[in-house]
């Protein structure tokens, strides 16, 4: 079996099948379509679509129980046919199925068919297999699987196959995952103590400081929803092939044998560490993006409460000037009154002396100096009576009325 990546081109692997179905003379893939089997002959090959990869899974039978790896069944491929398959493999996995022992010796691999130090095996379906492997790459890239002692149908056998053969692609589809783990986890130190640095600033800072601190602000927001958009995918990934790596892992029903560890608990050792170490990464990023928020709000929070008492104090300043305004239009109303109360007892004063002419008993000085005091109050009504009149016209206030 071999998995790979399907390449961001869009090419698909389907024209190279179709290929090497026309030269077995078999009938080809259809467009569009997500798996195929078929008989060769000298080999059998399984195609399946995945959501990001593709797996090609070729079947041969012969194996030399002494040298039970060094016949792969993807060596019967036609020449050149795998190099023109379009993507980057990503795994590649060599698994021999033996079956019932005859005797004890049967039941162990033939020496020097793994690394004896690195060696995992179990048995697996409740007892009926003994399953071996270190997890190493051969000279072609693959890793081995040995089935040994198989005491199971051969759909049963299928089954269990195929589940070591998930274990293995889904594995390194989620190791994927690492790499940018790794390199998430570099920006996020930086990042981090830049808001610490900030944090500390904000205690102290000034209304000057908090423009540039608004900048520092948005770019570290910024940088935060870069690594998001460019990790979720992957980290997202990452926890769903490590939960069916879990699943595939509980469905074998390993039992230990002495003295070696079982492929779950090299799993657990290994492989659970570096998935716990993407996500602590992706919780990191998380954590950081909460605190930019409560950075850029508290920091917004400084600038409304600032801002605020700007207001306040341009409100007050503009109650002031309008209580200046009034104490001013109150004194030139005053001014106002006494210069029309002189023009008006003027007048009245011409009036009383042409009617003081004309046989008007009495002194016009006298009469026009008793006359000031009812005239200066009959222009301050008036004046009143006018403003009054205007405010209410225009909407004012009538408690600024004196």
């Amino acid at each position: 079996m071999f998995a790979l990546l399907r390449p961001s081109d869009g090419r698909e692997p389907l024209d190279a099948l179709r290929t090497l179905c026309r030269d077995y003379r078999l009938a080809e893939p259809a467009p569009g379509q997500g798996h195929f089997y078929a008989d060769f002959g000298t080999f059998r090959l399984k195609w399946e679509r995945h959501g990001e990869f593709d797996d090609f899974t070729i079947y041969r039978s012969g194996a030399d129980p002494d040298a039970p790896f060094d016949h792969p069944a993807i060596a019967l491929l036609p020449a050149g046919w795998l190099e023109a398959l379009p993507g980057h493999c990503i795994a590649a996995t060599h698994v021999t199925v033996q079956g019932p022992a005859a005797d004890e010796s049967q039941r162990l691999p033939p020496p020097r068919a793994f690394d004896g130090d690195s060696l995992i095996a179990a048995t697996v379906a409740d007892e009926s297999a003994r399953v071996f492997t270190d997890l190493q790459l051969d000279p072609q890239g693959c890793t081995r699987f040995l089935m040994l002692d198989a005491r199971m149908g051969a759909a049963h056998t299928g089954r269990e196959v195929q589940r070591l053969l998930d274990i293995e692609m889904y594995r390194m589809m989620a190791m994927l995952a690492f790499p940018v783990a790794r390199t998430t986890a570099s920006e996020l130190d930086a990042i981090e103590r830049q808001l610490t640095q900030l944090g500390l600033r904000l205690e102290t800072a000034g209304p000057a400081d908090e423009p540039q601190l608004l900048g520092e602000v948005t770019h570290l927001a910024a940088m935060i929803e870069r690594l998001a958009g460019e990790t979720s995918f992957r980290f997202s990934a990452a926890r769903a092939y490590h939960a069916l790596v879990r699943q595939r892992g509980g469905e074998l029903r390993e039992q230990r044998l002495s003295g070696v560890q079982t492929l779950t608990g090299f799993l657990d050792r290994r492989f659970g560490p570096a998935m716990a170490f993407c996500e602590s990464v992706g919780n990191r990023l998380e954590v950081a993006a909460q605190r930019v928020a409560r950075a850029s709000s508290l920091l917004r929070t400084r600038v409304e409460i600032e801002r605020e008492a700007q207001n306040q104090a341009m409100l007050a300043a503009m109650n002031r000037r309008a209580r200046l305004q009034l104490r001013l239009q109150e004194t030139v109303e005053g001014l106002s009154v006494a210069a029309i109360t002189y023009y008006a007892v003027g007048l009245f004063g011409y009036l009383i002396k042409g009617l003081h002419g004309a046989g008007l008993p009495g002194e016009p000085e006298l009469l026009t100096g008793l006359a000031v005091v009812p005239i200066g109050l009959i222009v301050a009504l008036g004046l009143r009576r006018l403003r009054q009149s205007i405010m209410r016209r225009h909407g004012g206030d009538d408690e600024f009325v004196p």
